[in-house]
């Protein structure tokens, strides 16, 4: 079984962050976690807010424990709020479904985790995300 390696997760980040100033995004935080959820490197920017880092988690976390990317979850929050929020309650406040995350799968197709940022718009914290996966040898999910 293939795992996400620090390495490949400092090289997602540091990508995302290079994208971020090329798109001139608010300062942000991105987070990578393993395929369990587990943090395996993040950054906040300078200048970021304290938050960044929360909603990034929590977006990140939402992808990998669903098994989606945050965009699909946004869309299924829409049609179905009253689950979302109850996945959100039995997560402890850990699950956000907003967009901003990938899932990450490797050369194989498995998913070794995924990547959430949060401090510019979903689109863009979502498209820094993917860039940064890329950048790593890893295929982002959208």
């Amino acid at each position: 079984m293939s795992k996400l390696t620090l390495q490949q997760a400092n090289t997602l980040i540091e990508n995302a962050f290079a994208k971020a100033k090329e798109m001139k995004v608010n300062p942000l935080a991105v987070v990578v976690l393993d395929a369990s959820g587990h943090i395996v490197a993040a950054q906040r920017q300078d200048n970021a807010s304290m938050f960044r880092f929360d909603v990034a988690l929590g977006k990140a976390w939402g992808a990998v424990a669903m098994g989606a990317s945050s965009r699909n979850l946004a869309g299924r929050a829409k049609d179905n709020p009253n689950f979302m929020i109850t996945l959100a309650a039995t997560a402890q406040g850990k699950f956000l479904p907003q967009t901003g995350a990938v899932l990450l799968k490797d050369a194989e197709g498995n998913i070794v985790g995924s990547a959430g940022a949060s401090g510019g718009t979903g689109d863009e914290d979502e498209a820094v995300c993917a860039f940064g996966a890329e950048k790593a040898g890893l295929k982002a999910i959208i």
